[in-house]
């Protein structure tokens, strides 16, 4: 496939860019609304099926993650060449399904199977969605676009707080001892908007490719072919055939048996310590028990090796992506600031409802109104600001300037929380919230401008697959199970909570490389693509 640059860049908005950002935001929101329910409904689920906090940790992140993640690869090569409204249309009926599913569940086992589904679903949102917006807006403009986007989350986790408990407090008091419980029918509630919203994004017109950038790219002649053979490559067992196929050198493949080996021995190991710390009775499915702390740390196991065969497949299948992935230490070092900012936010979204119901004694439907409405207010408006303004210091300071808007956001915002969280009542918790919530929102935005900017078009889906992967595994995956973990623990949930902040520490330093090299890492991109 060849790419070559144009001297001159479109300065405009593609036709029907406008009405596209605001499909692919509300989809967004729609993600992020199905994926979050489950916090604001986890009191009654905990209630009802008798599991405490790690199995909810590891409900709302771990089985969710692993799907999710490996499924972003997949559908992220099929957006790369394939028509992605229409990717984006069927991911949206299939996660509104899987949503409904929860509806009508009465066991872990089977809310764990809903979740799943969830996760399979929603992989191409951001995949295709952040190539389709690219090949809409011009460069200048995709800060406010991350930020349009950004916001569109707020949305969806607020929307998922006040709509998860209000609908789950109604239907409780209006129906007092029915077979179907609130949280059920929530999920019923959660699960309808996307039938609707997914026969829009079937009419929506699919852009040319690569335009927006100055470099051509021609059609993919076998996506869906080329989306087969990259999950083949990644799941552990078959992977092993694939490399062979592409003749991968016997030293490739002994590392990549050393790197589950090494995987294996450390699972064990977190699975050990975590039973230590916090035991806990098994799950389980069906006639098979599992230990949940088994279970967490062999699903982020079986994540770590997708993401090495992941990496030495693409090594092996496209090479210029390789390099110019391998060649930009800026696209690496956003990759892991991200997964380690999805530390601490997952961490702490998971169990802010459950904080606020059981520090302040606050009911469903408070807290579903009040923290609902201030986190999509403040998620709304932060990125809304924080994305053009890093858009303006980006003209005036090439390179450092978004950069520089991101790590303030997650400098300051860890610091924000101890005060946040020892708020003595919930009034107070909610004002010292309004700051905190808008600075945090403010990391978004200039992060993931600067990371798609360092691959070619053809490249973003690929890279915001590789991104969720990593961030998903060891963001979501990790975060709300740790916070659980130490919860069940101490049985201190705010010290849980507080002590996931110290992932701000090495988040700093990297955010500080990342200003010093994002510049002349962009500008070298065509010569890496070339080799």
């Amino acid at each position: 496939m060849s790419e070559a640059g144009t001297p001159s860049l479109p300065t405009v908005v593609a036709k029907g860019g406008r009405y596209a950002l605001v499909l692919l935001a509300l989809t967004q929101a729609m993600s992020l609304l199905d994926r979050q329910i489950l916090a604001i409904l986890a009191p009654a689920i905990k209630k009802d099926l008798g599991v405490g906090d790690a199995e909810m940790g590891l409900l709302y992140g771990t089985v969710f993650a692993l799907f999710y993640a490996l499924f972003s690869l997949p559908v992220g090569r099929l957006s790369d060449g394939w028509v992605r409204t229409k990717l984006l249309a069927i991911s949206l009926l299939f996660w509104s399904a899987a949503t409904g599913l929860a509806g009508l569940t009465t066991s872990f086992a089977m809310l764990a199977l809903s979740r799943l589904g969830v996760g399979i679903g929603e992989a191409a949102t951001s995949p295709a969605g952040t190539s389709l917006l690219y090949d809409y807006w011009p460069r200048q403009q995709r800060g406010f676009v991350m930020a349009v986007m950004a916001s569109a989350i707020a949305l969806g986790l607020g929307g998922s707080l006040i709509l998860g408990g209000l609908a789950a407090q109604w239907w409780d008091v209006a129906h007092p001892g029915a077979s179907l419980r609130g949280w059920q029918f929530a999920f019923l509630v959660a699960a309808a908007p996307g039938f609707v919203l997914a026969a829009f994004l079937w009419g929506l017109r699919e852009p040319e490719r690569g335009v927006m950038d100055g470099i051509a790219t021609p059609p993919d002649p076998r996506p869906f072919a080329a989306s087969f053979e990259m999950l083949g490559a990644v799941m552990p067992g078959f992977h092993l055939a694939v490399m062979r196929a592409r003749k991968a050198s016997a030293a490739m493949i002994a590392r990549n048996f050393v790197a589950i080996g090494v995987i294996a021995a450390l699972m064990v190991a977190l699975t050990v310590a975590s039973t230590a710390i916090a035991p806990r009775p098994p799950l389980v499915f069906g006639s098979v028990a599992i230990n949940p702390h088994a279970l967490q740390w062999g699903v982020i196991g079986l994540g770590l090796i997708v993401i090495v065969n992941l990496v030495q497949s693409v090594s092996l299948s496209d090479p210029q992506a390789s390099r110019v992935l391998r060649g930009s230490p800026t696209a690496i070092m956003c990759m892991a600031v991200g997964t380690l900012q999805s530390v601490i936010n997952y961490g702490m979204m998971a169990f802010n409802p459950t904080f606020l119901i059981r520090t302040y004694h606050l009911s469903l439907g408070e807290t579903a109104l009040k923290f609902g409405f201030l986190s999509a207010g403040m998620g709304i408006v932060g990125p809304l600001l924080w994305g053009p303004l890093s858009d303006w210091l980006q003209k005036r300071y090439p390179g450092s300037g978004r950069a520089g808007v991101a790590a303030f956001a997650m400098a300051a915002s860890p610091l924000m929380s101890l005060w946040v969280y020892t708020a003595p009542d919930a009034e107070t918790f909610f004002w010292r919230f309004l700051p905190y919530s808008f600075i945090l929102t403010g990391w978004m935005p200039p992060l993931y401008a600067i990371m798609y900017e360092q691959v070619l078009p053809r490249m973003r889906g690929l890279t915001s697959s590789l991104y969720l992967l990593v961030m998903t595994i060891l963001g979501l995956g990790i975060g709300p199970y740790v916070v659980g973990l130490l919860s069940d623990a101490t049985g201190n949930l705010r010290l849980a909570m507080l002590s996931i902040q110290c992932a701000a520490v090495p988040i700093a330093v990297l955010m500080l490389l990342i200003a010093r090299r994002a510049e002349r890492d962009e500008q070298g991109l065509l010569a890496r693509a070339a080799g």
